[in-house]
């Protein structure tokens, strides 16, 4: 059984021990490689010799960090499939959301290309008399990213690409149960050129992330993943003086109109609820049926669900609509829930339980489940799921659609569907999600844009992507400038 390396000082290792991780296919179950536990001791040589690195990378011209960046993306276009096949490999996502989710990752090494303009200042010429005053934008020190098991490639790539342009080194910690892409994405950069020491890669769980979040060395730290662990990391990370950005877990509403488009939207839920297997935060978990929209949009939706075809992802020639959970023990605790809204009054309008898969009986399957009439007060209601599994709630109006969304912890994302510009313009305004779409289910923002999270789905100041994770990643100092008398051909004479 292979054991995924780590990467310190330019130096692949291979750590042995008995605290891996097991890493699974999981469109059969099988296990196909182990994370290693990883050390405190192994954070402290990654983050010192990113520290050592810094003052010569710092000191690169932001134009050469930019060919770098070019020279990587590059890379990643001509490794796009093979980096595809293992995203599904490991995690299980069909081959399209796999290269959907690789594309988005590229799109931000892309932006991270434009790092000269993006670190420009301003200038005020005679801001007093005789006094210019101009800003700069200079990078933090070290910097670390903590990524999640359900995009394997694209979260580490919103992080380290900007990071690094920035003029940052990095210490990446990817999730022990998907480690396998992240060695393919830092081997790439290697190709790229980058020097050893700027970026490292650590394996490993608790004990390697509290590790990382308290080390003195540490500047900025980036985490996705759950709501309790993105506010461990946050509070920790902050008591400690560290900056942090921590994106959490979800609850995202659709709201659905009388008048929508019921083709448009049935293909929409069913995307927002079921792509990537409900496995991501910005999923559309709860649709919010205004008046007569329930019945209307719910007959199509059940038998879309229905008509879903789940089975393996690692097979390229048969692809199916939607693959694998990640784990057994992931599966299992979708199921309990969505046993726990049976047991409440929930209806069960399309039932995923029980789903067998031909030629994979080891598989971690679950079909889409559609839950109608969930209460606020219900456990599925509040809970993020986090699999295929999608609940109906049914008002009389907008406003009391709205009213419901915003009684929500989270608010990473909201959306409506409607004909109506009224109606769409009352939720934009009033929905409280960082992320709002208008006849779009999942209104993810592009690199160019932050992910823009509030409440109990973001944890920090500055959002991952965008101007705001350039922010991130640098710190402004402004200097003002004054000279006083002399003659410049008198000094150039001497």
């Amino acid at each position: 059984m292979d054991s995924c390396p780590v990467l310190i000082a330019g130096e692949w290792r291979t750590l042995n021990g008995d605290a891996a991780t097991p890493v699974f296919n999981p469109s059969t179950g099988e296990v196909i490689a182990e994370s290693p536990g990883g050390s405190a001791a192994l954070v402290d040589e990654a983050v010192s010799v990113a520290a050592a690195a810094f003052p010569a990378w710092r000191d690169t011209p932001a134009v050469e960090r930019a060919r770098g960046m070019f020279r990587y993306r590059q890379l990643i276009e001509d490794n796009f499939e093979r980096l595809c096949q293992s995203v599904t490999r490991e995690h299980g996502k069909t081959l399209v959301e796999a290269r959907g989710s690789v594309y988005r990752g590229l799109e931000n090494v892309e932006y991270a290309c434009g790092i000269p303009s993006l670190l420009m200042g301003d200038t005020l010429e005679d801001i007093a008399r005789g006094v210019d005053c101009e800003t700069m934008n200079q990078p933090l020190g070290v910097c670390v990213g903590i990524t999640p098991f359900n995009f394997p490639a694209m979260v580490p790539l919103w992080m380290f690409p900007l990071a690094l342009a920035c003029g940052n080194t990095f210490v990446l910690k990817p999730s022990e149960k998907v480690p396998l892409t992240a060695v393919m994405l830092v081997e790439l950069l290697e190709k790229a050129g980058l020097p050893k020491g700027v970026l490292n890669l650590v394996q490993g769980g608790r004990e390697v992330v509290d590790a990382l979040i308290t080390h003195n060395d540490v500047r900025a730290i980036s985490f996705v993943g759950s709501t309790p662990v993105a506010r461990h990391i946050y509070e920790t990370g902050m008591r400690h003086g560290k900056r942090v950005q921590a994106n959490g877990g979800a609850k995202n509403y659709v709201v659905v109109m009388p008048d929508a488009d019921q083709p448009k939207t049935v293909e929409s839920l069913m995307a927002a609820a079921f792509g990537c297997a409900g496995e991501r935060c910005m999923a559309g978990s709860t649709a919010i049926a205004v008046a007569e929209a329930g019945h209307r949009v719910l007959t199509s939706l059940t038998a879309a669900a229905k008509g879903l075809k789940v089975g393996r992802t690692d097979v390229a020639s048969h692809q199916p609509d939607m693959g694998p959970l990640i784990t057994a023990q992931h599966k299992s605790r979708v199921e309990e829930l969505i046993a726990s809204g049976e047991k409440d009054g929930a209806k069960v309008l399309c039932d995923g339980r029980g789903l067998a898969v031909d030629g994979a009986p080891n598989g971690f399957y679950l079909g889409a489940t559609i839950l109608d009439y969930v209460d606020s007060g219900m456990t599925i209601a509040n809970e993020e799921v986090f699999g295929p599994v999608l609940n109906v709630m049914r008002v009389d109006s907008l406003d009391n659609a709205i009213e419901l969304a915003n009684r929500s912890a989270y608010g990473n994302g909201a959306a409506i569907f409607t004909q109506s510009g009224h109606a769409a313009r009352e939720f934009k305004h009033r929905v409280k999600a960082g992320m709002v779409g208008v006849n779009v289910g999942v209104p993810a923002t592009m690199a160019m844009f932050p992910f823009s999270g509030w409440g109990e789905s973001f944890f920090g100041d500055l959002h991952i992507q965008g101007k705001e994770g350039v922010q991130f990643y640098t710190q402004q100092k402004v200097v003002s400038t004054r000279w006083f008398g002399g003659n410049a051909g008198d000094v150039w004479r001497k």
